[in-house]
């Protein structure tokens, strides 16, 4: 956890926000997919994007501009013919065991990373494609 992030940690006043906020932060990105799909499934929401709306005649009246995607999640489509050598690159790139490696690759589609640069989403997919896997950047 960086210093900037432990420092606004440190700056909750609310113990309970605390406690939780400080669980997530040690999470994986693999634990907090998990976990997000258990809390629409116990509290039967569905986490959806927060969308801004502008008020009618707001704006220049022009086309809206499309923003560039800065971040990308990186899901593993299919295992194909070489699925130990998938694995392998899965464990190596979430740091995962066998056992949660070979799961993720089992249950494919599945996000192998999330929230990643546009170069580090290439070169992941890139690696992933090279042992035999089908992967979209999403």
């Amino acid at each position: 956890m960086s210093q900037a992030i432990a420092d606004r940690l440190n700056a909750l006043t609310d113990g309970s926000s605390k406690q939780v906020i400080t669980a997530i932060s040690k999470m994986s990105v693999l634990e907090l997919a998990q976990f997000k799909k258990d809390f629409e499934t116990v509290f039967e929401v569905q986490a959806a994007a927060a969308v801004a709306v502008a008020a009618p005649g707001a704006g220049g009246g022009g086309e809206p501009k499309a923003e560039a995607k800065t971040t990308f999640d990186v899901v593993l489509m299919a295992a194909g013919d070489k699925k130990i050598q998938v694995i392998k690159v899965v464990r190596e790139i979430t740091g995962l065991g066998l056992k949660e490696a070979k799961d993720v690759v089992d249950s494919a589609p599945k996000a192998v990373k999330e929230g990643v640069a546009k170069d580090e989403a290439d070169a992941l997919k890139a690696k992933l494609e090279e042992a035999g896997a089908s992967v979209e950047l999403a």
